[in-house]
């Protein structure tokens, strides 16, 4: 494979149908922490105020955690009530933390987002530009605004916007058009953000889920942390009404663009993982394929996998029925430089 063909391939798959899942690669590429960084700060910060069984527990999840890494340890040893509490907590703060410093660079204009230079690249569909995230993370929403787009998260309102997707839906409609005497609605432009994780704006009140920009550390955020007990927790709401509407959207789509995810994700992979093997265009971008991307890549060998070649200080691996076309001197793995590359700007 050329370099013009693997553009012209980027650039055709790039069209309508599109669903773009953005994994926790994409925010770290940004700055944020990813699960290395995430472990090495639960490790530092939990443990005092904790039971003695809890700390029994945890001992035994850090050592766990230094073997199979944070995710499959929280799998592996479920967390009591008052230690993930403890877990969402630090996550919660350290991916805060940093998201805070970034969204300051964009609003002052000192940085652009990857994603923003993808959307602006990017079909807009009058139903929506499709995004699914498991990130908690507010960059996609970031990213889409500052490419132009509206946002839908199926909230609506400012202050404490309450979870209603019809509602949130019907504020981007500008006008009414008839044809023949049929009225047809017409909206803005907008990016339709699915996060069936949770999201650092989300909080509960009174019982219900709203959403709240503001930092309220005394109100519990609606995130769903590591471990046995996402796949509990995401049956409630409003997880269940963002994974619905993800996989609704899954199911409908004729192609799926992949941002460093690594297919470690069982509660999102439902559709997902079935709909690629069903022989759906599935292009993945990320520094390193997972051992379950390039398993699922076994099974579906239409799928295109773009990773970075550790072999060269620059360089960039793509992986295509089974077999593998190297370029040296190009980033296209990083979606960023791909963009710069592929559209030449």
């Amino acid at each position: 494979m050329t370099l013009d063909e693997l553009k012209l391939m980027i650039q055709r798959h790039l069209s309508d149908g599109l669903i773009t899942v953005v994994g926790s690669g994409l925010s770290c590429a940004e700055g944020l922490p990813g699960m290395g960084q995430l472990a090495a700060d639960l490790e530092a910060k939990i443990g005092p105020g904790l039971s003695a069984s809890d700390t029994t527990l945890w001992s035994r999840i850090v050592a766990l955690i230094k073997s199979k890494g944070l995710e499959s340890a929280l799998l592996e040893i479920p967390a009591t009530q008052q230690l993930e509490d403890e877990i969402r907590a630090v996550v919660v703060n350290s991916i805060r933390t940093a998201e805070s410093r970034v969204v300051a660079e964009v609003f002052e204009g000192k940085r652009t987002l990857k994603l923003s230079k993808l959307i602006t690249h990017l079909l807009k569909p009058s139903s929506g530009l499709q995004i699914v995230t498991p990130n908690y993370d507010r960059l996609v929403e970031v990213a889409a605004e500052e490419a132009g787009l509206g946002v839908d998260t199926m909230f609506a309102g400012v202050f404490a916007g309450a979870l209603n997707e019809s509602e949130c839906r019907s504020g981007f409609c500008r006008r009414v058009e008839f044809n023949k005497g049929k009225p047809r609605l017409i909206f803005t432009n907008r990016a339709v953000v699915s996060k069936p994780h949770g999201s650092l704006d989300w909080y509960q009140r009174a019982g219900k889920p709203v959403r709240h920009c503001s930092d309220l550390d005394s109100s519990t955020r609606l995130v769903i942390p590591p471990g046995q007990n996402k796949f509990r927790d995401g049956y409630g709401s409003p997880f269940d009404a963002h994974r619905e509407r993800a996989n609704r959207e899954i199911d409908k789509a004729s192609r799926f663009l992949i941002i460093g995810y690594g297919f470690n994700d069982d509660h999102l992979e439902t559709h997902l993982r079935q709909r690629i093997v069903s022989g759906i265009p599935t292009m993945i971008f990320t520094q390193a394929l997972s051992a379950n991307a390039l398993k699922l890549m076994h099974d579906a060998i239409h799928v295109i996998g773009i990773e970075a070649d550790t072999s060269v200080p620059l360089g960039t691996k793509v992986h295509t029925n089974g077999s593998t076309d190297n370029f040296i001197g190009k980033n296209l793995w990083d979606i960023g430089s791909m963009i710069d590359e592929v559209f030449q700007i």
